[in-house]
C-alpha cells in the first residue's frame, strides 16, 4: 500500500518554523489501528488524515472530506496546526479548485479558504471560567516555578488550564522558561486538565510591537511535552484576551523554541477565524 504523505510547517513562512505537521491522502479507508500506528512512526505532534467521504470524491474537486488527528500516542478532538496543513496540501498540492474547504471533524464541521499568502480556519471559540489556585497549585508550580501568575482560568470544552502571567513580565522571560512537562502528570491532581497555556500580555513598544498577546501550550496528557504552535489553544485564548483587551482582531505569539504567528479574527457567530502560513518541508509516500 502507497499513502501520499507531506511534511507541512504551519504558522509560518520558514521551513523549520512553526509547527510540523504530517498529512496523509486516504484514497481508501484505512484499517483503524493503522493510523495510530502512523502517527507513532512519524512522529510529530498531529498527523493529519484527510478522506473522502463518498465514492467518487475527488482531491482536486470536492469540497468536503473528514479529517482526523492523532498525536504519537493517541487520537485527539481538535488540531487547528494539523488542519491548516490538511487545507494546505488540498489547495497547494492538489489543486482543489474550491474557495471553502469544508472538514468533518470529532469537533464539528470546520472550514477553511485562502486569503492572500494565509490560510484561514474556521474554528469553535471556547470560554473560559475562573479556576479555582487552590485546586491546580501544584500543577501551577510545576509549570510557572515562582512566577507571579495574574489571573487563572480553565475551558471545560477543551479541559485546557489557561495561566496567565504577571504583565510585569517581557515575552523574552516566557520564552527562556524551563518547563519540564512531563512533572505535569504527576502535579495534576484533578483528573479534568489535558492541556496546559501559559500566556502573556504583548507588548506595544520595541521589536515585537504588535502582538497582541504571547503563549506557550503544554499538553503531556496526549503525549507532546510541548505543542510549538497550537491553533486549538488559541480557540481559547482569543476568547479570553478579546475580553481582557476589548479587541475582536488580534495578532498572536506562540514563544516555542521554532515559533509562529496567529492572525485572530472573532467572528458575530460565536466562532473564530484564525489564519497563519504555511510552507512544505516534505512530499513523498508512506509504503507498506
Amino acid at each position: 500500500m502507497q499513502i501520499p504523505v507531506f511534511t507541512v510547517d504551519a504558522f509560518t513562512n520558514r521551513p523549520f518554523c512553526g509547527n510540523p505537521a504530517a498529512v496523509c491522502l486516504l484514497e481508501n479507508d484505512l484499517d483503524e489501528d493503522l493510523h495510530q500506528k502512523i502517527a507513532t512512526e512519524m512522529n510529530l505532534s498531529e498527523t493529519a488524515f484527510v478522506r473522502k467521504l463518498h465514492p467518487g470524491d475527488d482531491f482536486t474537486k470536492s469540497s468536503c472530506f473528514g479529517l482526523r488527528w492523532f498525536t504519537p500516542a493517541k487520537e485527539i478532538p481538535l488540531c487547528g496546526h494539523a488542519t491548516l496543513a490538511a487545507a494546505a496540501v488540498l489547495f497547494h498540492t492538489q489543486k482543489n479548485t474550491n474557495s471553502i474547504l469544508t472538514f468533518v471533524t470529532m469537533s464539528g464541521e470546520l472550514r477553511a479558504r485562502q486569503v492572500e499568502d494565509h490560510i484561514v480556519l474556521d474554528l469553535p471559540l471556547y470560554l473560559t471560567c475562573p479556576q479555582v489556585l487552590q485546586e491546580v497549585e501544584e500543577l501551577i508550580k510545576a509549570a510557572a516555578g515562582d512566577m507571579i501568575v495574574q489571573d487563572l482560568r480553565y475551558s471545560s470544552d477543551t479541559k485546557n488550564l489557561l495561566v496567565r502571567l504577571s504583565d510585569a513580565y517581557e515575552r523574552s522571560v516566557l520564552e527562556e522558561l524551563q518547563v519540564s512537562a512531563q512533572h505535569f502528570l504527576s502535579a495534576e491532581k484533578t483528573g479534568k486538565v489535558k492541556g496546559l497555556i501559559l500566556t502573556l500580555k504583548g507588548n506595544s513598544t520595541g521589536k515585537q510591537k504588535g502582538h497582541d498577546f504571547y503563549s506557550r501550550y503544554f499538553t503531556p496528557w496526549y503525549g507532546v511535552l510541548e505543542d510549538p504552535v497550537t491553533g486549538s489553544a488559541h480557540a481559547v485564548l482569543s476568547s479570553y484576551w478579546s475580553e481582557q483587551l476589548g479587541k475582536k482582531e488580534m495578532l498572536a505569539f506562540q514563544c516555542s523554541h521554532r515559533g509562529g504567528e496567529l492572525k485572530i479574527s472573532l467572528r458575530d457567530d460565536g466562532r473564530v477565524d484564525i489564519a497563519g502560513r504555511v510552507t512544505f518541508v516534505l512530499k513523498g509516500n508512506l509504503t507498506f
